[in-house]
């Protein structure tokens, strides 16, 4: 283990409130099992005056994950002990259903339920009640791959855990985590605070940027179990604590949560028990980010530094970036990794479709890097001499007028077909999907396209459609029920053999292959 230069750290943290502008924040760092930074900034609420502190609840979001899965193992053992009680949860899902190990590491295969409650026709700013999920799980008829196999990120895995767990212990989950999670770890304020719309202790979330101001973020939306867990930074210090306690011991419960998961086909996998694995350099990290309309968290720790940063934002700043950077320079590694210096083929840029997924590849080059946007992100790669891009996440290479794809955190490879030609403007009118039981209504004012979803949570608002090439839209979604939103679905539409339009397949990074038939 390695000392830290708390002289550099220190200089960090300084500049996160100009780096990361916002309302407020506040962050934690932990070295050997001692706190050696705790540092709070802004306003909680600035309308009120109400000042950051360490001691301020705010959500964590999805971190919650990791604790929904320390409750499984420590009251239950293995998770394949609640498998025969998913058929209640997912009673007209088609083929073989996903084991609780496979929702707890994401790799189920169902898609997302807060992107579905787009296409259930709910509004961005709507309710959404516990009652609500059971018939939304009900309704699913596919998984979009084989459960197993890849990674998907999957909010509903960890809100069917939550209510088996209530189920096999006739506890509320606010039990279980005071007794298995909370009080172990000493997090003395920590609560599951399920309601999002509910007041905590002061502490309003914030969308807006530094152009335009912030102002209060509405939520109204219930989750359990994939988030719903308040904490203080000092909660969370708890918690790197209680880890950190435990190191050594085999039968820890961090320990166990942190075991390094593996695919069906043995590969190894970059998700596991509500943790999400990576790396800075030669140096293996675990941990989580949280995020909610109005709010960022992130946390990060390496066992093998006893090293713990966590992050916490009223605004929706980048917590993960911010906590990178904290830990790169804790590490006395460079904030930014250095790219290579040979020039990127440009006739690599364009539009792009993996056809497994479903999903749009946009390219751009710019000097020796490949902008890749691909499942709800961007990614920059380093090209390098081989013809070949790299970046952590991803590999790009050129295959004849395609690119090859391979993406080892979700076990996706494939070859992404380029787009050519013009969207032909026949695809207003009315659609239905079976497997969300809700309608697509798309409609064409003047030279613009839009479309509304119509489901079993309401008709929702008008979403802007965009051409990409030949049978192929992006429809937007900047805004949900939980953050971030699922952003730009891919459409693509399937001709009958005359020409005319029978239906469309929708997807997003979160929910792929959606598929849609056009009514007469």
């Amino acid at each position: 283990m390695s000392s830290i230069d708390r002289a550099a750290l220190a200089a960090a943290v300084a500049s996160l409130p100009e780096r990361f502008k916002g309302p407020g924040g506040v962050v934690g760092v932990m070295k050997d099992g001692e706190v050696v930074l705790r540092e709070a900034w802004g306003y909680a609420d600035p309308d009120a005056g109400l000042p950051m502190t360490a001691s301020r609840l705010m959500p964590i979001c999805s971190i919650t994950k990791q604790m929904t899965c320390g409750v499984l193992l420590d009251l239950v053992g293995a998770p394949s002990a609640l498998d025969d009680r998913l058929a209640d949860f997912l009673p007209n899902l088609e083929g073989r259903r996903p084991t609780v190990r496979e929702l707890c590491d994401n790799r189920s295969g169902l898609r997302d339920y807060w992107a579905l409650t787009a296409l259930h026709g709910a509004h961005h700013e709507g309710v959404f009640r516990r009652e609500d999920a059971r018939p939304l799980f009900a309704r699913m008829k596919t998984t979009h791959f084989e459960p197993g196999s890849q990674y998907s990120y999957s909010n509903g895995n960890f809100r069917i855990l939550s209510d088996l767990l209530e189920e096999r212990s006739g506890r509320s989950l606010a039990e279980l985590y005071a007794h298995h999670i909370f009080g172990p770890a000493g997090m003395r304020d920590a609560r599951l605070a399920a309601d999002t719309a509910a007041p905590l202790n002061g502490v309003v979330g914030h969308e807006g940027n530094s152009a335009v101001g912030w102002f209060p973020a509405t939520n109204r939306i219930l989750w359990t179990g994939d988030a719903g867990v308040a904490a203080t930074l000092d909660d969370m210090l708890a918690w790197e604590g209680f880890i950190d306690r435990a190191r050594d011991d085999a039968d820890g419960l961090y320990t166990r949560l942190s075991t390094q998961p593996t695919f069906s086909d043995g590969r190894l996998a970059r998700y596991g028990m509500g943790l999400a694995h990576d790396r800075i350099d030669d140096v293996a990290i675990t941990g989580h980010g949280g995020a909610l309309r109005g709010f960022r968290i992130r946390r990060l720790h390496t066992a093998s530094e006893r090293l713990s940063v966590v992050v916490m934002f009223n605004h929706e700043a980048d917590a993960h970036a911010a906590a990178l950077f904290l830990m790169r320079a804790a590490l006395g590694r460079p904030s930014v990794p250095q790219a290579g210096d040979t020039p990127a083929d440009r006739a690599w840029a364009g539009a792009y479709v993996e056809p497994s997924s479903g999903l749009l590849l946009d390219i751009t080059a710019h000097g020796n890097a490949i902008l890749a946007r691909f499942a709800g992100g961007a990614e920059v790669l380093s090209y390098g001499p081989d013809g070949i891009a790299r970046s952590n996440g991803m590999t790009l290479s050129r295959e004849n007028e395609g690119l090859g794809l391979d993406r080892p955190g979700d076990n996706l490879r494939g070859v992404a077909v380029r787009l050519v030609g013009e969207a032909a403007p026949d695809i207003a009118g009315r659609y239905w999907s079976p497997e969300t039981e809700s309608a697509l209504e798309i409609e064409a004012i003047g030279s613009t396209f839009a479309a509304r979803f119509d489901g079993f949570l309401g008709r929702g608002p008008m979403h802007a459609m965009s051409h990409v090439a030949a049978d192929v839209w992006k429809l937007s979604t900047p805004r949900g029920m939980d953050a971030p939103a699922p952003g730009d679905w891919t459409v693509r539409v399937h001709r009958a053999a005359g020409g005319t339009v029978e239906g469309l397949a929708i997807g997003c990074w979160l929910a792929r292959n959606v598929p849609f038939s056009r009514i007469a």
